[in-house]
């Protein structure tokens, strides 16, 4: 019971920052693409942006993690590669090849991807050793 309301807390955390975040994000996106610059750039620009927010925000806030802090930058770059090829990847298909409009792709992709990261970080990037040996 005490692991799912931990689990809830940091779900609703990682949601608050997420939500700063995406529509920060999701605002100059918009505005990248009206002043003619394609998405999958407009991605490439905001993307690193949005990992060192989501980053810090998510260290000591959502996971209060206290590990390693060069082992979980590694991890969290990694995961976020992944999820930028995963948004490049959406983009691609459902823009360039199926011809759907970019905006709601882009958002579609932000909760596809806010999906994965969060369990990337609980499970992988932030995950403290010491608490789960009971140390």
């Amino acid at each position: 019971m005490l692991s799912q309301l931990k689990s809830l807390g940091e779900m609703f955390r990682y949601s608050s920052v997420g939500l700063l975040h995406n529509i920060l994000g999701f605002s100059f996106y918009i505005i990248l693409t009206y002043i003619g610059l394609k998405p999958e750039y407009a991605v490439t620009i905001l993307y690193p942006l949005g990992v060192i927010f989501s980053y810090y925000g998510n260290l000591a806030f959502t996971f209060n993690y206290n590990g390693n802090s060069s082992s979980a930058k590694l991890k969290f770059f990694l995961a976020h590669l992944l999820g930028y090829l995963i948004n490049i990847a959406l983009l691609y298909i459902f823009v360039q090849q199926l011809m759907y409009r970019h905006e709601l792709i882009q958002l579609f992709s932000i909760f596809i991807i806010a999906i994965y990261l969060f369990l990337a970080s609980k499970f992988f990037v932030f995950r403290n050793i010491t608490k789960e040996h009971g140390k």
